[in-house]
């Protein structure tokens, strides 16, 4: 045997003897990696948020879950009491006599119940059934009456949804694509429009990636007026869905327009008078289907961008460009239907009105309009008069961004906000402060530490706050609107879900590819790390532009399957990358016009840092992983840089935004454009034509049935990949649609199984099956 012979032998003994120092997994430790889904960890946190339940006089109740079941609370904010609902004991008795079954004082049948306006009796729903209970005597009946504590804004009549007009006598919704009312009280059905049409109804919900049954509108305060629109999309392309089934397959067909477009969506505003019906077109041209917040122009739950005034005489309204870059700010007679344009701001990028919901608002009352602007590259607001369209003045202003218009006092002269990174530290930490109209009077009002979420009273008299951060258990209190401390409410324990193994995710800060901004995540590590191992680094990303990897900055027990995966021997990261929200305009801006970049430089030289921080990392075995944006970027990551991922798991990604809705490249893209070469500004982003480069072990997954991102995006990538006589792996799922519903578990595990196989190079169990249940405490005696 010659000397270069025995050399190949010896490298291929060592190789193996390497590769047999890795152990396989064991059901045993999937086991383990399960008990970190969030099906287990949630049912150990005890005292959670508090979700209120509004009743009037600003009174509330809520539901606070504890390790023996259930405790409702009632709250007086007026008298400060905090004390229980009723006697869960005597209740649980009263109800097991009547109902037959027995049940226990912390297991009541029931979620969530409504009282009498004189408080005492309560209404609620169990086995199909309504009930009452008088809580002096503590006897239970059948009862017919509607139960819920607050008017619902939506509700359901035949499969259709309907819309309650302010008052409640009415409901709106949509019938042969015409727009009917119906009173509540005698039944009757009006039909208020006659031309309504296939593609051209009225108050139709369609942007393509989304869509509804219900009707998408706007009551005027007096209950006497709708403004909504006829939605032409007559000449919009048509999108196809095919079932898996035996048998001829089901055809779904949709209007579903596409960067580029000749034709998309538009709109045609009208306003509708309701007792004598009438419909008033409103005076100016089409719009494109979109709103400041999105191209879903009831992202925010109801009709995005318009606003009644007081008396309904008038009705504000945003225009927005089909590139997002241009908005007009209008004001229509709801009489006649004229128009009269008050003020526009264009940006060169693409403009949003907040985050979640949308910072405008027109005052009718002295004529004013607060507007959220990015125009000094932060988040804020400004006062705008109504009447000449100038602007009065700017009302805050600092290197920090509002989020979120919460409450606007007229009368004072008052605006409640949310916003983020005005405070020290991690600048996605929300906090509520308070100013007045010319800018003066800043206040913080919720000077904790950490997230906070708040819930206002409908009086606007008190806010419930919950604090937290994602290492620290929420607290939550009530205040007064000035944000003095009236009660503590709940102060979560979290002793048992400790007690069962749980640690706390990892903040981590470090530097963006441009080596200055700073940059934040989380890192989840092993339980039981050993910090003389090695560990491979996963990447769980989701690049936005509109959100990003982390989500929420709040307390969470699971963070997906973040920790579970972390517990099979890995170190998980999730990265909030440039170009994403919440901070400032340069910031979010920093990838326009080039998303295919998906913040990857900065994903790279993070998971390089963090490698140099903790030696336990192993960095020559990087993973990625991601859904929908996140499936886009990590095929993206493992084309561009092939030599960094090492593997990768990509899950039903906009491989090719130009086979992707109209709207979002447009917005963060930019109109598709052709360039001087033939191709379009769109070509050099599509995933599909870096297929070539992959080195490492790739997985694709789609739902063959996705009406948001259809399947063809990942097919497109399948068929480069053939075409370059590149091996991959494929999950589909035929019948599902964009998050895999009953299999998401079953991809949860084909992922594990992935990593655990490629990335740590160990063999993995024979098909461990995970099972989600539901917290016992839910579930009645």
């Amino acid at each position: 045997m010659n000397k270069y012979l025995l050399s190949i032998t010896s490298v291929a003994l060592a190789l193996t003897a390497n590769a047999q120092q890795v152990p396989g997994l064991t059901d045993k430790d999937y086991a383990r990696a399960e008990s970190f889904m969030s099906y287990n960890t949630a049912p150990l946190v005890d005292h959670g948020p508090v979700t209120p339940n509004w009743l009037p006089g600003d009174k509330f109740w809520y539901r606070v879950l504890t390790p023996q079941g259930s405790e409702f609370i009632l709250v007086d904010p007026a008298k400060k009491t905090r004390k229980p609902a009723f006697d869960q004991q005597r209740l649980a008795a009263a109800i097991s006599i009547a109902t037959g079954k027995t049940y226990e004082g912390s297991k009541l049948p029931f979620l969530t119940f409504s009282f009498s306006e004189d408080g005492k009796t309560i209404s609620f729903a169990a086995d199909g059934k309504s009930w009452k209970c008088d809580l002096q005597t503590y006897q239970c009946s059948p009862d017919n009456a509607m139960v819920g504590s607050t008017k619902a804004h939506r509700s359901r009549r035949g499969g259709d949804e309907e819309v309650a007009s302010p008052d409640g006598s009415l409901v709106a919704y949509i019938k042969d694509y015409n727009l009917w009312v119906r009173n509540i009280k005698t039944g009757t059905q009006t039909q208020l429009t006659t031309d309504g049409a296939k593609d051209f109804g009225y108050a139709t919900d369609n942007a393509g990636w989304k869509a509804s049954d219900g009707p998408i509108l706007r009551w005027s305060p007096d209950s006497k007026k709708i403004a909504t629109f006829k939605q032409d999309q007559r000449n919009v392309g048509d999108m196809y869905l095919v079932t898996t089934n035996v048998g001829h397959p089901n055809l779904k067909a949709w209007k579903y327009a596409l960067p580029g477009d000749k034709e998309v969506a538009m709109i045609h505003r009208v306003i509708i008078n309701v007792d004598e019906p009438k419909v008033i077109n409103i005076q100016v041209a089409p719009d494109p289907h979109r709103a400041t917040l999105s191209d879903d122009i009831a992202s925010s739950g109801t009709f995005d961008d318009v606003d009644w005034n007081t008396d309904a005489s008038k009705l504000a309204f945003v225009s927005t460009s089909r590139d997002h870059k241009q908005e007009k700010f209008r004001i229509a007679d709801a009489a006649t239907g004229t128009v009269r344009e008050v003020f526009e701001e264009t940006v060169p990028t693409q403009y949003e009105s907040g985050q979640g919901t949308i910072n405008w608002k027109y005052l009718t009352k002295t004529n004013e309009v607060i507007w959220f602007s990015e125009r000094d590259n932060w988040g804020h607001l400004y006062l705008y008069d109504a009447n000449t369209g100038k602007l009065k003045n700017q009302i805050t202003k600092g290197n920090w961004a509002v989020t979120e218009l919460v409450n606007v006092d007229e009368k004072n002269r008052q605006i409640y906000f949310k916003a983020d990174g005005r405070e020290p530290g991690n600048p996605y930490f929300t906090h509520l402060y308070k100013v007045g109209f010319d800018g003066k009077g800043l206040t913080l009002l919720t000077p904790e530490t950490g997230n906070h979420q708040i819930s206002l009273s409908p009086d606007n008299n008190y806010f419930i706050d919950s604090y937290s951060s994602a290492d620290v258990a929420p607290v939550t209190v009530l205040r007064s609107l000035n944000g003095k401390l009236i009660s503590n409410l709940e102060k979560t324990d979290i002793s048992r879900l400790v007690a069962a193994g749980w640690k706390a995710p990892v903040p981590i800060s470090v530097k963006a590819h441009d080596g200055q901004t700073d940059i934040y995540g989380l890192m989840y590590v092993p339980t039981q790390l050993n910090p003389n191992k090695k560990y491979p680094i996963i990447n769980n990303i989701y690049p936005g532009p509109q959100g990003g990897s982390v989500g929420s900055w709040s307390f969470a027990a699971s963070h997906g399957d973040c920790q579970a995966l972390a517990e099979l021997g890995f170190v998980v990261v999730q990265i909030e990358g440039t170009s994403n929200p919440l901070r400032s305009k340069s910031y979010h801006d920093m990838n326009y016009g080039h998303m295919s970049e998906n913040t990857l430089p900065d994903q790279v030289g993070a998971m390089q840092q963090l490698a140099q921080k903790y030696s336990y990392i192993d960095i020559n075995r990087a993973g990625i992983w991601g859904h929908s944006g996140g499936g886009f970027a990590t095929a993206a990551a493992m084309f561009r840089f092939p030599d960094f991922f090492k593997v990768g798991i990509s899950e039903s990604g906009n491989h090719d935004n130009r086979n992707y809705e109209d709207d979002w490249g447009e917005r963060y893209i930019g109109l598709l454009t052709q360039q001087p070469d033939g191709t379009s500004n769109y070509e050099a982003q599509a995933n599909q034509n870096f297929a070539k480069n992959l080195k490492g072990k790739l997985m694709l997954a789609h739902g063959l049935m996705d009406d948001n991102v259809p399947p063809t995006n990942t097919m497109l990538v399948i068929e480069a990949l053939e075409k370059a006589n590149k091996n991959y792996d494929l999950v589909v799922f035929p019948n599902s649609a964009h998050g895999y519903g009953q299999y998401s578990l079953y991809m949860t595990r084909r992922r594990w199984d992935y990593f655990v196989k490629n990335l740590m190079g160990a063999d993995a169990p024979q098909e461990y099956l995970l099972k989600a249940k539901t917290d016992p405490r839910n579930s009645a005696m």
